[in-house]
């Protein structure tokens, strides 16, 4: 039987070209396929994972501004410890609202007060604040004056704070800000309820300025400034330069004072805001070295916003100078910034002796988390001439 090789090359090609079409539309049911697969899954409901979860409840519970009750994160007076609060807000139109709130801490500290807020008038320029309250600190630590004053010297008072005014802050332009206010606040000062020895065990009016009063003040504030943040809160870029007046008037005229507050804050962006240098730059200064200044109401360092190295209150005199920078790192940059960072700063008897000589530092490293424009929680590790101590706060850090 003889076989013709033409047919033989005809039948073969009839084959590969059967094979061929069918491996495609094989290819093509398969892609299709595939394609409907992805639209479906497209298709499905997005479900935010556990960490987003968590972040939105913690910014519609503690950093929106919720009507009814809601949890309250904050600090009665520096130095009280851990605290819980929660408060109740109701809304008076659009834009004002009234709150009522409390905080009680580890360390029997507490706060009670009625507060309203109006925002955006004047064509979204001018905020109206008013509050009254009451403060009670049942063991603030007091040292004695100076940046040399001893740490075994500690003692502590029990300060209650009765307080009613308001205030205002007017922004005539994007970046200018101007502010006013005035507060009525009574203070009555008794032996500290801590550990350590109360304070007129340890020192008299000439150490401890003041001592044995409990003097009432009309406290006026004025300030003006450059304030470019996104919020001052929270930020990663932007800077403040402000000057703030203060007036204590004491209606016996004893304890009547005034302090000049200057601060500069600069946050330096770097590769889109991946890494942020922000410093700061704090002086109080006490106007009139022949006026006498309470020992409570007197500049001070050490604390979570100061010397975060050193316990609340460690330093205290007329005049401060504080300076601290920080090197973020932005992992998250809805939720989560860690930071290294350096404090550095002195109290003085005199004006004069403010420089960069003989300062108190620390250093330290922290995680905050934050949305766009607040900081609910801030925990740090700082370790200054006098130990290692652990911050935590609900506020930036500046």
């Amino acid at each position: 039987m003889r076989i013709h090789f033409g047919s033989v090359l005809g039948v073969l090609l009839v084959v590969l070209l059967v094979s061929s079409t069918a491996s495609g539309q094989d290819t093509r049911e398969g892609e299709w396929a595939a394609e409907q697969t992805r639209k479906g899954e497209e298709a499905r409901p997005y479900e935010p994972g556990a960490a987003e979860r968590w972040f939105t409840t913690l910014r519609r519970e503690f950093l929106e501004l919720p009507s009814g009750f809601y949890p309250y994160l904050s600090t009665v007076y520096s130095g009280g410890g851990f605290t819980l609060g929660a408060g109740y807000r109701a809304y008076l139109g659009d834009r004002t609202h009234w709150d009522v709130k409390g905080l009680y801490s580890i360390k029997n500290y507490s706060l009670f007060e009625l507060s309203t807020d109006s925002w955006g008038h004047a064509a979204d320029r001018l905020d109206l604040h008013a509050r009254a309250g009451r403060r009670d600190a049942t063991q603030v630590a007091y040292y004695g004056l100076g940046i040399d004053s001893p740490l075994a010297a500690e003692s502590n008072f029990r300060m209650t704070q009765l307080y009613a005014g308001g205030d205002l802050q007017l922004r005539p332009s994007a970046v200018t800000v101007f502010g006013a206010g005035v507060t009525y606040e009574d203070y009555e000062l008794q032996e500290g309820a801590g550990s350590t020895p109360s304070i007129e065990v340890g020192f008299t009016p000439d150490t401890a300025p003041g001592l044995g009063d409990s003097p009432a003040f009309l406290h006026t504030t004025a300030s003006a400034g450059i304030d470019w943040r996104p919020a001052p809160e929270y930020a990663r870029r932007g800077g403040l330069y402000e000057v703030r007046y203060h007036n204590f008037a004491d209606p016996d005229s004893t304890y009547s004072f005034d302090r000049v507050d200057a601060e500069l804050v600069q946050h330096l962006p770097i590769l889109r805001e991946t890494w942020v240098v922000s410093l700061r730059g704090f002086l109080q200064t006490t106007l009139d070295d022949d006026d006498l200044v309470p020992y409570f109401l007197l500049p001070s360092l050490g604390s979570g916003s100061t010397l975060r190295g050193y316990s609340s209150w460690r330093f205290r005199d007329r005049h401060s100078l504080l300076m601290s920078g920080e090197f973020r790192w932005i992992p998250n940059r809805l939720a989560l910034d860690m930071a290294v960072f350096y404090d550095a700063g002195k109290v003085t008897p005199r004006w004069g002796d403010l420089s960069l000589k003989h300062l108190k530092s620390d250093m330290g490293i922290g995680i905050r988390f934050h949305s766009l424009v607040a900081t609910p929680l801030r925990i740090e590790v700082a370790r200054g001439s006098e130990g290692v101590r652990l911050v935590f706060a609900a506020s930036a850090a500046f």
